[in-house]
This record gives C-alpha cells, sequence and structure tokens, in this order.
C-alpha cells in the first residue's frame, strides 16, 4: 500500500495515549474537509476489490456499497484495483465504500497462521495499527470523518488474558483513529468480539468504538434482535451484520463469489468531482456573508465532500462544503439537481457519541422546547448539521441540530470543546 512521505511524518508526531478518564467516549477531532458519511442498504465484501467492469455490471444488483481491505498485516488478498482513480470512479456510480483494515489478530484466535497481536504490547499496537490504517485511507482519498473497520476474526473467548489484551488493542485503535479525525469500526464474531465489546460498552478502562459489524451467518439481515448484542448498544446508525458468508452471486453476467452485509452505520467519506459553470468565490462558511477564501475559475474542477442549506442564490439554497473546508454556492456547479442535493454526495454532519444515556431531543436549542419521542441511549451517534445557542446546560449554552431535524445541548456529546463551538461543525 502506498505510504506517502508527509503523512508518515505527521502521524509519527501523533500522541496515542488519551488519559484514562476519557473512556469510554473520546472525542473526535475533525479535519477542515471532514463530513460524515451513513449508509444504510445491503453491501457486500470480497477478498480482492472487484474491477470496474464488473462493478459496472453489477449496478443491477441490491448492493450499494462495497467493504474494501485496505491494508493490514493479516491483509491476505492482493488489491490491484485499489488506487484513488478506482474510489473516485465507484463511487461517482453512486457507490459507498467500508474500508476494513485487517491488522494483529488476537493471541487466542482460531486464524490459521495469523499474525497476533502480543500480551504487553497491545495497546502500541492497536495505536500503530490505527495510525497505518489512516496513512492507507488517506492514500486513497478516503477522507476524515470517515469510518475505517478493525477486522478481528473469531477467537476463544474463554480465555479471559486474550480478551483483556484484544479490548486493549481495540480500545487504543479508536483512541487513535479519534485523534486522526477518522470514526473507528469494528468487525467481529457474535460470539467472542461483539460479546466481549458489549460488556465493555460502559466501562471506563476502554474506549467505544463508533460501529459495531458483526459476522453472524444466519441468513437474517436484521440489524436489530442480535442475541449477543442489546439493542439499546450502537443504537443510532452504528450497526452492520454480516448474515452469510462465501457464496457465488451473479448480476449483468458477472459473478462474484461474496460475503453478504446489511448496514446502517458510517462508511468511508470521499470527494466528488464537478465543475463550476463560472468564475466564483469560495467562503468560509454557507454564504456570501461569510469570508471570502479564494477565487475559482470557469470551469475548474473542485472536489465536494458534502452538501448543506445556505441562502438561496437563483434556484437553490443548496451549498456545497469542499476538501478543504470551504464552501460554494452549487447554483454555479455542474451538479445534476439545481434545486436540492445530488445523489450520490451526502449531506453534511459530523459525528460525535453522547456521553449520557436518554439523553432528550427538542425541536429547538433550548430546554423550552418540546421533546421528542425517542430519546438517545449513551453511546449514541449524534450527527451534528450545525451549532447555535441556546439555553446553558452544565457549562455550555451550544445546541446541536442533528441530522434528523432534532436538537440536542452540546454539554452531552462528545465534542472537543464543552464551552463554546466546535470546529468545523459549522454554525446554524
Amino acid at each position: 500500500m502506498l505510504k506517502l512521505k508527509v503523512l508518515v511524518a505527521a502521524l509519527a508526531l501523533t500522541v496515542v495515549g488519551l488519559p484514562a478518564a476519557a473512556e469510554p467516549t473520546t472525542p473526535l477531532s475533525y479535519p477542515a474537509g471532514a463530513t460524515g458519511t451513513r449508509f444504510t442498504g445491503l453491501a457486500f465484501d470480497t477478498c480482492t476489490a472487484p474491477s470496474i467492469a464488473q462493478l459496472t455490471a453489477w449496478k443491477t444488483s441490491p448492493y450499494k456499497a462495497i467493504g474494501i481491505y485496505i491494508g493490514g498485516v493479516n491483509r491476505t488478498c492482493a488489491q490491484p484495483q485499489l488506487t484513488p482513480s478506482w474510489v473516485s470512479s465507484v463511487t461517482q456510480m453512486g457507490y459507498r465504500l467500508i474500508p476494513i483494515y485487517m491488522g494483529y489478530q488476537a493471541p487466542c484466535t482460531f486464524r490459521p497462521n495469523a499474525v497476533k497481536m502480543t500480551v504487553p504490547s497491545a495497546t502500541t499496537q492497536g495505536a500503530s495499527q490505527a495510525r497505518d490504517a489512516v496513512l492507507s485511507a488517506r492514500a486513497l482519498n478516503l477522507f476524515g470523518g470517515g469510518a475505517i473497520y478493525a477486522d478481528m476474526e473469531h477467537y476463544a473467548i474463554t480465555d479471559s488474558a486474550c480478551r483483556t489484551t484484544v479490548l486493549r488493542y481495540l480500545s487504543a485503535w479508536t483512541r487513535q483513529l479519534h485523534a486522526l479525525g477518522y470514526l473507528s469500526g469494528v468487525y467481529a464474531h457474535q460470539n467472542s468480539g461483539a460479546i466481549d465489546l458489549a460488556a465493555a460498552y460502559n466501562s471506563s478502562s476502554y474506549a467505544r468504538p463508533d460501529a459495531l459489524w458483526i459476522a453472524r451467518w444466519d441468513g437474517n439481515s436484521s440489524l436489530s434482535g442480535w442475541p449477543t448484542v442489546p439493542n439499546t448498544l450502537w443504537a443510532i446508525g452504528q450497526r452492520g451484520k454480516q448474515y452469510r458468508g462465501d457464496h457465488n452471486e451473479t448480476y449483468g453476467g458477472v459473478t462474484l463469489n461474496i460475503d453478504s452485509d446489511r448496514f446502517d452505520a458510517p462508511a468511508a467519506t470521499v470527494w466528488y468531482t464537478y465543475t463550476v459553470r463560472t468564475t466564483i468565490y469560495s467562503y468560509s462558511g454557507p454564504s456570501t456573508a461569510y469570508q471570502i477564501r479564494s477565487t475559482i475559475a470557469a470551469n475548474s474542477g473542485i472536489r465536494i465532500v458534502c452538501q448543506t442549506f445556505g441562502p438561496k442564490l437563483g434556484t437553490t439554497t443548496v451549498w456545497n462544503r469542499l476538501a478543504d473546508g470551504t464552501y460554494v454556492t452549487d447554483y454555479y456547479v455542474r451538479t445534476p439537481n439545481k434545486t436540492g442535493y445530488s445523489a450520490p454526495i451526502p449531506g453534511c454532519s459530523l459525528p460525535y457519541q453522547t456521553t449520557v444515556n436518554n439523553l432528550t431531543r427538542r425541536h429547538g436549542p433550548g430546554t423550552a422546547y418540546a421533546a421528542y419521542a425517542g430519546l438517545l441511549p449513551i453511546g449514541s451517534l449524534a450527527w451534528i448539521t450545525c451549532q447555535r445557542v441556546g439555553t446553558k446546560v452544565g457549562t455550555t449554552a451550544v445546541w446541536d441540530r442533528l441530522s434528523d431535524g432534532t436538537w440536542v445541548t452540546d454539554y452531552y456529546v462528545a465534542t472537543p470543546s464543552k464551552t463554546t463551538y466546535s470546529p468545523p461543525n459549522r454554525r446554524c
């Protein structure tokens, strides 16, 4: 896998450890161009990423996301397709990507010939594997705000020392991904890793991953009713299930050997390239009232990571957030839709875990607003679209508008600040 020298140098300076008091929820520090990408639907994963031609034929399939193995000491298949141009082509076709990193395995793994983590070094190894996963992701133009899933294969759950080692490794994986601006996912067998992660969900000793993807080959794709993980854990856009193992399926005359999955969980964040129709400005926020950051010449390409709303220009209120964190009106961009969002570009949101159980969602930014039915369990992902001032709760008057249109106080969301706004979240 390609390594970028400048990124190696930058990541080498990252502080691995975070104070134990931060567990199980660790704050995320997102870079300027980050956005979360949530995928809901059927996905498949294969050992070797399919070619563009194969995926073109498979556009008739029900699968709209692809699990790709981006790296790791235990990755076994060659990946000749995994290049930035492949990522761009596949995502322009409408597919979402689910990055998988097959790092060190449990000391008591059932996987033959696996490279195993070591008991005294599990924390260091988890952090180093997370840094390498981010290098691999960035080399493919997979942006901050997206998720990377650690592949932890089935292991002997009766081995208590092994279980503790795995949790230390995955905790360090999560902390380091968060420090680098990525969401932490874990793929685990329902009868080993899933059980242990569920048992440690509220533990002050281990950082909690943002999403759980289980392997249970029972043919049932439901994301609830799992026998080893209560429905209240990883409850809001945080679950994937591999419900059928190795088998062949054929679409458009092309046969692939796949595992079948269902997701409602974070996926990779990418940029989408479009051109502008005339010379325009980019702004520090989604409005001409914000500071001008650059001039973009007519017919130039721009890299859009997500879309949001702002003041109306021409026929649209849509504004595009670019990979550098600036915004341009969609009216002058050659996207397909001139009144609303243009698929497959996602809406702008940044996910953070909630830190209290039964967090109330309200109709507006304050405790005087009516509450919605349905409380957020602890550890849920709050998908923040913007922030504004409202009723003070605890140490902050900041309220977060979520992607479903509801509001929660920022005091109980694991954003970096508990007194003011948390960039790069925009202000409402």
